[in-house]
């Protein structure tokens, strides 16, 4: 059953708050148990160009397993918003890229050739066993995994504090393929 937006607002607002409540020792901490659990279920990177959003409020910091996969020759890359209602485009990132606050104030590359993601590390507000998450409500990650051929393998990235019985899932949520926490990594299995 869909939640109502209002609903969903308010479970966003309560999570991002909690999640902020963590003292930066907590985060780092578990930040550090998330990349662990990261490199053993994907001691080999697990595709040639790799997504992931760069850490605020609080959300894990996994720079560290894109240092890793990216020594094994995968590229890392940020995402980059081009236009409001619109699917996210991505550009390459090393630790020597150039970065500037995007108009959410969230570092950004701002040059670099366009590429295209196999996989989508996602931030997690709140998420579920379903494997559907809830970010900060613009529907960006949810129609770039729409939209993107072939859809990336896309895993979501939070602490075990936000995972909730259900986010109440609209019709244009996209389902995640794998969870990884502090707690552990999982991959989501759908009925056929």
């Amino acid at each position: 059953m869909e939640t109502p937006p209002s609903d969903r607002e308010q479970l966003r607002k309560t999570m991002i708050a909690a999640r902020r409540q963590l003292s930066p020792a907590q985060v780092q901490e578990w930040s550090a148990r998330i990349v662990e659990r990261l490199l053993l279920q994907f001691s080999a990177p697990p595709g040639n160009c790799i997504a992931f959003c760069w850490p605020i409020h609080h959300e894990p910091d996994i720079r560290a397993a894109l240092a890793a996969w990216q020594t094994q020759g995968a590229t890392g890359a940020l995402p980059v918003v081009t236009a409001p209602a619109q699917p996210l485009a991505f550009r390459p990132w090393t630790r020597d890229t150039l970065l500037e606050p995007d108009r959410y104030g969230i570092p950004t590359p701002v040059a670099g050739p366009w590429v295209q993601p196999d996989v989508l590390l996602l931030p997690l507000n709140a998420f579920d066993d379903a494997g559907f998450r809830l970010g900060y409500g613009g529907g960006f990650f949810d129609r770039t995994l729409a939209t993107l051929t072939p859809r990336p393998l896309s895993i979501g990235i939070g602490f075990e504090l936000n995972r909730v019985a259900s986010i109440g899932p609209a019709a244009h949520d996209q389902p995640l393929d794998w969870i990884c926490t502090e707690a552990g990594i999982t991959r989501i299995t759908r009925p056929a």
